[in-house]
């Protein structure tokens, strides 16, 4: 059954924040009765560990993580009396800036909106089936033999 207050999507493309859903001058404005809306977003870091990477693979089991969004999109309506919730999120690799993850939140006043908002993020973390799998940078190592140092031989390896 379809929510008309939740929209979730799993995506290969770039993010880009729903223009129409928050304009008061349109009609498809969702909800009058929205005093706060929240945009979150997610963007890839140029570190992960503490190593530069190009950017993150992101990898899922689609149909679950489709539902457990859902889940946690309706959840959130419950929990805290939301006017909208929208999660987009990323997979494939995004390269560092990017954004991998797009969420909006509606409710009457932004108190809720900004709880909400950090309750959401957590339970993705622990309940959506994304893993993700950073590509550091491999830079020049070389020695004057030729050889590659350690650090070199380390970031190849992990590459896998």
């Amino acid at each position: 059954m379809a929510n008309p207050v939740c929209k979730v999507l799993l995506t290969k493309a770039p993010l880009k924040a729903p223009e129409d859903d928050v304009d008061p001058a349109t009609s498809l404005r969702t909800s009058l009765a929205a005093g706060a809306v929240v945009d979150f977003w997610g963007i890839v870091r140029g570190t992960e560990s503490g190593r530069e990477i190009d950017g993150i693979e992101y990898e899922t089991h689609q149909e679950m993580a489709e539902h457990q969004l859902k889940l946690i999109a309706q959840q959130m309506v419950e929990k805290f009396a939301l006017e909208r919730v929208i999660i987009h999120h990323r997979i494939g690799f995004i390269v560092a800036g990017a954004a991998s993850l797009f969420m909006r939140v509606a409710s009457r006043h932004r108190a809720e909106a900004f709880r909400a908002s950090r309750w959401a993020m957590n339970e993705l973390k622990k309940k959506v089936p994304i893993w993700k799998r950073p590509k550091y940078k491999i830079h020049n190592h070389a020695t004057s033999e030729g050889k590659l140092d350690r650090a070199a031989k380390a970031a190849l390896v992990s590459r896998g």
